[in-house]
């Protein structure tokens, strides 16, 4: 054979050999690929399916008879739940109203301790009050919550938010409509549909660039999980397997569900909004099976393009898209044609914009919940998160302050910046916040004031000197102290020559008059006498986190606390020296709506029922006859509160702390970057309090005396003991039993307080 023959045939054997070679290398590689793909799509999808941020839960209204909800304010309550009037008997989230008579369809609901299921309730109220509830059998019923309104989500995954819809909780329409306008050979298919792909392949080919998806159900799955938004070939490819690789590991109801409740629908500001769950929630307001035909199409179509159709921006396009997937269900008989006209009829039925927006009361919720959870464990385990959020108590702040925020700027012509405020409401005895206001913009994220806000808290501080000083024994509310000036020789060689706000000295007054009517002189010289580092020591047991810098400046307020600090220190005084750890989280529920974790009440006894119940007469001065007096004004009559007034240095900040009988609240006012407001506690921190106390109803404050004090008049200017009649000054205080009080030599009747003296004191407080 020639030697070119035989070198031809070498060469043609090397070439089948590499080319086998080429062919099993690749067939591995490709192998390799397709068994790492299988195992992404394996642990990624089995990992991912149910991954879902915690809810967030406000606290249910609650009614009974008696409950103080009108007919009207109940009404409301059912809007901002989204339930709508029609007739009750076609399902659930349903109202009629006849006159005050209200009848309703409840939804399925989970509390913190049971699971109600859509049942049928009558209630009646009239114009202050419920008045009578009824159970669809004529049943009385004592007590029916309304659902627990959502208010938000933590921690979700990279901005993504879902409400999980469960296999059995998917309305057959969707089921079927979604197959019909997005994968129409879905039941037949392994995950891709070559009859699509190659009608988008010759498109893509005849354009030069991937113009056309083509993509099954599955391969969008695929892409939402797994994959990103690139157009190229090599991304298709690995969609492809990894879609049939799904298929073959999963059944078409694991995926039909998982892609419900994963495609993208649209974007609320930094939160994506995935799934049907939640788009139903987001646009219509109201659960995935309650929704009409109309609506559901509407969904559906926005799984094309939900920016191109976002029905808020481009409600023209949606009506259109909307429209043109009715038409397809008609036609598919997946809906009749008197359903398919009315539907084809109805406006697009969006929910009102906007929502409940309470971000500073959610960072709260954070903050509890990051003592005891993961941020992963949070984000994956569809956790429900019920707090004590109340939202007449929140809007009823949200108000207060920004209306007074912008009443006072509009006195402050020559600062460009506006004012700024917080506000915190809680329930003393259990520990409850019911309201966080972080800022003006009641409505924005970021720097939440309410916590993360410290300031000087001026005379705030008072009350922790004069419980000092009735703790110690020597002193009583009716104990006279001189309010003189005093100069003190610092360390660093300064002097410090504290003075009263109105630069006035007083001389020989009563403990009593000297907190209500906030006077630094005679409470420099209390606290002096006390000794600094037993009134730092009480601060620490009222709830101050952190030891104050001894200095005697301390003695008026120049410990930074945020308004959370204080309402923590003020909440011991509500009640009666029990210090009630702060909770906005009550209760944390699984999945299963099995408990996790429940925040209990924590009480800690830190300082004297006795000593306590005499500050709080004390501080039940100061909106009668002290620094608070205008809060009567703005609050309803009769109503009976105790706090306190405080203003920082040059007023650069103004607080109320205050409590009544239901609620204690803390309201600071002041600018961002410190600058003197001109302001004083009572002119700009006490009219927001106020007006926030008056939209709660609260219960006026009536303490319970322990046994070993009892009440006693004084004269509020001189402290000499006397009666409710016999001196026009005279003010209720409580000392110690068996304390001999010197006497008003005028008033010769017993002094001993007496129930009438009570309703005495009770008209003169009203008057002032």
């Amino acid at each position: 054979m020639p030697n070119v023959a035989r070198s031809r045939i070498r060469r043609w054997r090397i070439f089948f050999i590499v080319s086998g070679l080429a062919v099993v290398v690749l067939a591995a590689i490709a192998t390799l690929w397709i068994v790492h793909l299988d195992r992404v799509v394996t642990r990624e999808f089995q990992g991912r399916l149910w991954s879902i941020p915690a809810r967030v839960y406000a606290a249910p209204l609650e009614l009974y008879v008696g409950a103080p909800v009108s007919a009207n304010e109940l009404e409301q309550e059912l809007h901002r739940l989204h339930y709508r009037r029609g007739d009750p008997g076609t399902g659930p989230g349903i109202y009629q109203r006849v006159g005050n008579a209200f009848d309703l369809q409840a939804r399925r609901v989970r509390f913190i301790d049971e699971l109600r299921q859509p049942e049928r309730v009558s209630i009646h109220a009239d114009n202050a009050a419920v008045t009578g509830m009824r159970l669809a059998n004529g049943a009385d019923l004592p007590v029916f919550r309304l659902d627990p309104p959502v208010i938000g989500s933590v921690f979700p995954i990279h901005g993504e938010d879902r409400l999980i819809v469960a296999p059995a909780d998917v309305p057959p329409l969707l089921r079927s409509g979604i197959k019909l306008i997005e994968d129409r050979r879905f039941d037949e298919h392994h995950g891709v549909d070559p009859l699509g792909m190659l009608r988008a392949t010759w498109a893509n080919l005849r354009a030069r660039r991937v113009v056309q998806g083509g993509s099954t159900l599955t391969q969008q799955l695929v892409k939402n999980y797994f994959l990103s938004d690139e157009q190229t070939f090599g991304r298709k490819a690995t969609e492809a397997v990894m879609a049939m690789r799904l298929e073959a590991r999963y059944s078409k109801e694991d995926i039909l569900v998982a892609y419900l409740n994963e495609v993208y629908l649209g974007q609320d500001g930094a939160r994506a909004i995935h799934g049907f769950g939640l788009g139903s929630e987001y646009y219509f307001a109201k659960p995935l099976d309650e929704l009409e035909p109309a609506e559901l199409a509407l969904l559906i179509g926005l799984v094309k393009g939900p920016s191109l159709y976002d029905p808020r921006k481009h409600p023209d396009r949606a009506l259109a898209r909307r429209n043109l997937v009715l038409k397809e269900l008609g036609d598919a008989h997946l809906i009749d044609a008197p359903a398919a006209k009315r539907a084809l009829a109805s406006p697009l039925g969006l929910r009102p914009p906007g929502g409940t927006y309470v971000p500073a009361y959610i960072d709260l919720v954070r903050r509890h919940l990051k003592r005891d959870y993961a941020e992963a464990d949070l984000a994956a385990a569809g956790l429900s998160v019920y707090t004590s959020l109340d939202l007449k108590a929140q809007a009823a702040a949200e108000h207060a302050l920004t209306q007074n925020l912008t009443r006072l700027d509009a006195r402050a012509h020559l600062r460009n910046e506006h004012l700024e405020g917080a506000v915190i409401v809680v329930e003393p005895n259990s520990g409850d916040v019911v309201a966080v206001v972080g800022g003006r913009d009641v409505d924005a994220s970021g720097f939440n004031r309410a916590l993360d806000a410290r300031r000087p808290i001026g005379s705030l501080v008072k009350p922790a000197v004069y419980l000092t000083a009735l703790e110690s024994g020597r002193y009583t509310a009716a104990s006279l102290i001189d309010d003189a000036p005093i100069e003190l020789k610092l360390a660093d060689g300064s002097v410090w020559a504290p003075q009263n706000f109105e630069r006035v000295v007083y001389g020989q007054v009563p403990l009593a008059r000297a907190l209500a009517e906030s006077m630094n002189l005679a409470t420099v010289r209390l606290g002096l006498d006390l000794g600094l580092p037993k009134v730092a020591a009480t601060l620490e047991q009222l709830g101050l986190e952190s030891p104050p810098t001894l200095n005697p400046s301390l003695l008026l307020g120049t410990v930074e606390m945020s308004p959370l600090e204080v309402v923590q220190v003020y909440t011991t005084l509500a009640d009666g020296g029990f210090r009630t750890r702060l909770r906005a989280v009550r209760a944390v529920l699984d999945e299963q709506g099995r408990p996790l974790k429940s925040f209990k009440v924590q009480v800690e006894d830190v300082a004297p029922p006795a000593a306590v119940y005499e500050l709080d007469r004390m501080l039940m001065l100061v909106p009668t006859h002290g620094t608070a007096r205008d809060a009567a004004a703005r609050l309803p009559r009769g109503l009976v509160i105790a706090g306190k007034t405080g203003t920082s240095s040059d007023t650069r900040d103004s607080w109320f702390a205050g409590f009544t009988g239901s609620y204690l609240a803390v309201a600071w006012v002041g600018y961002d970057d410190n600058h003197e407001t001109g302001l004083t506690g009572a002119a700009g921190a006490l009219p927001v309090w106020a007006d926030t106390m008056a939209g709660l109803k609260p219960l006026s404050f009536d303490p319970v005396a322990p046994e070993s004090v009892e009440d006693r008049w004084i004269g509020f200017n001189d402290g000499l003991e006397t009666t409710a009649t016999c001196s026009a000054d005279a003010v209720m205080i409580a000392v110690p039993k068996e304390t001999q009080l010197p006497k008003n030599p005028n008033c010769l009747t017993s002094p001993k307080t007496s129930v009438g003296d009570k309703v005495k004191e009770w008209f003169k407080s009203i008057v002032h």
